[in-house]
């Protein structure tokens, strides 16, 4: 198939170089021309395990190019794959401003299309969205009738962040809300022969699907990292309590997420937990255990800071930066929310994480950390060793190998990933993990 991808940031990026790494033939529609050029000469423009050898293949075969004409890659393509963000306005609405910029754009090209095309929503938005707001825009700017004379859809994606290559080809499942049914098909034949239960379903329903994944995502770790706070107050290994409540795999779900660690954050969990919340206080439905999931969060954000704090220790040095390892992605990373805490603070920070270097930050990536801290060039070091010269207290937010393997004993550490020697650290003088 002939496919448009509007937003090239990791759903787009992932979904663009996925799709022409399957066969079919892909054009980026992105309007930051960096991105363009990034891709273009064959980068992606992000950080993630197998994302860039597949643009450099899909690039080098002709499958995927990227563009920012909108006109141009409309009528070059029969399905637009929409992954631009839907981010969070500080009361938690959600702001749909690219998404309804894109859905004009796309109409007025429409306007110009005899043959018959079909957009496609992968960015998370709430229940009501697309019906009520974009397929209006696309109308009013093509002059024609969703349904009759083009085809929309909307199409989650479950991708994570440091491992979406894989879960594209292997996914949990395919969801896809229709406005009609040749507008379903459409979208089928994109994953057709890939694993999973393909649901076929209203446009509502598939939009909510993703605020019930995340929420109950974001539910899952906030209880698991309280339970494992309780646990180190009373003494005990939360570790071993949780392998026991996991083997019941028939009461208790499911092992995901369920492992004492530090607070949640990136791009999508506080995001949806805050546009549902607000949602449903919109609808005057009481939600009293998601209304403070994010609440439970910043707590477990706050007892690692207290654990620097109480080592009386000004000099910190922290390892990991970026949400989740493998990925550059700073949006809404509990570890730049600690860094914050910190500077603020006064405390002397020096930071190391691997995947992250300021001259590749891009797009809201970019704009996020420059707001949060618009010194982090002076910050990040550059190796593992010139953190450990410069801290006092080694605050550990990564497993990366590099780091595992420089960490010394007898020094402050406050862990917050749970070392694979923990068991034995909690024994030594100066060690602090956080819920275990």
């Amino acid at each position: 198939m002939k496919i448009s991808v509007f937003g090239l940031g990791y759903v787009g990026c992932v979904s663009a170089a996925c799709l022409a790494g399957q066969g079919h033939r892909v054009v980026g529609v992105d309007v930051n021309p960096v991105k363009i050029d990034l891709i273009t000469q064959g980068n992606a423009p992000v950080v993630e395990e197998r994302i860039g050898e597949l643009t450099a293949d899909v690039v080098a075969s002709g499958a995927l190019r990227a563009t920012t004409d909108v006109a141009e890659a409309v009528a070059d393509s029969e399905i637009s794959l929409i992954c631009v963000g839907t981010p969070s306005a500080p009361n938690g609405s959600l702001s749909t401003v690219y998404l309804e910029r894109v859905a004009e754009e796309i109409g007025e090209a429409l306007a110009k299309k005899s043959e018959r095309h079909t957009v496609v929503f992968r960015s998370t938005m709430l229940p009501g969205t697309c019906l009520d707001l974009l397929v209006p825009i696309l109308e009013k700017a093509s002059g024609r009738t969703a349904g009759v004379d083009f085809g929309v859809a909307v199409n989650p994606e479950f991708l994570r962040e440091g491992t979406s290559v894989r879960d594209f080809f292997d996914p949990p499942k395919t969801v896809i809300g229709e406005i009609d049914e040749a507008s379903g098909d459409a979208v089928a034949a994109l994953y057709d022969g890939l694993p999973g239960p393909v649901f076929r379903v209203p446009i509502p329903v598939a939009e909510m699907t993703k605020y019930a994944d995340n929420s109950f995502h974001g539910l899952k770790i906030g209880f698991a990292n309280e339970l494992g706070s309780i646990c180190r107050a009373l003494g005990l290994d939360s570790h071993e309590v949780i392998e026991v409540f996991l083997a019941d795999t028939k009461l208790n779900i499911s092992p995901a997420y369920l492992k004492p660690g530090f607070a949640f954050g990136g791009s999508c969990l506080p995001k949806d937990l805050r546009g549902l919340v607000y949602a449903a206080h919109r609808a005057d439905v009481s939600v009293p255990i998601l209304s403070h999931v994010l609440a439970s969060n910043d707590e477990h954000l706050q007892r690692a800071f207290d654990l620097v704090a109480r080592t009386g220790k000004r000099k910190v040095g922290l390892f990991g930066l970026s949400f989740k390892p493998g990925t550059d992605d700073l949006r809404e990373s509990p570890l730049v929310e600690l860094a914050e805490k910190l500077l603020g603070k006064g405390f002397d920070l020096k930071i190391y994480d691997a995947n992250v270097s300021l001259s590749r930050l891009m797009g809201a990536n970019r704009e996020y950390i420059e707001g949060r801290l618009p010194h982090l060039g002076q910050l990040l070091a550059g190796t593992v060793e010139e953190v450990m010269d410069h801290a006092e207290v080694l605050l550990v937010g990564t497993k990366d190998p590099d780091v595992l393997a420089a960490l010394p004993h007898g020094r402050a550490i406050v862990d917050l990933v749970r070392l694979p020697d923990a068991a034995t650290r909690r024994l030594e003088e100066g060690y602090a993990g956080l819920a275990w």
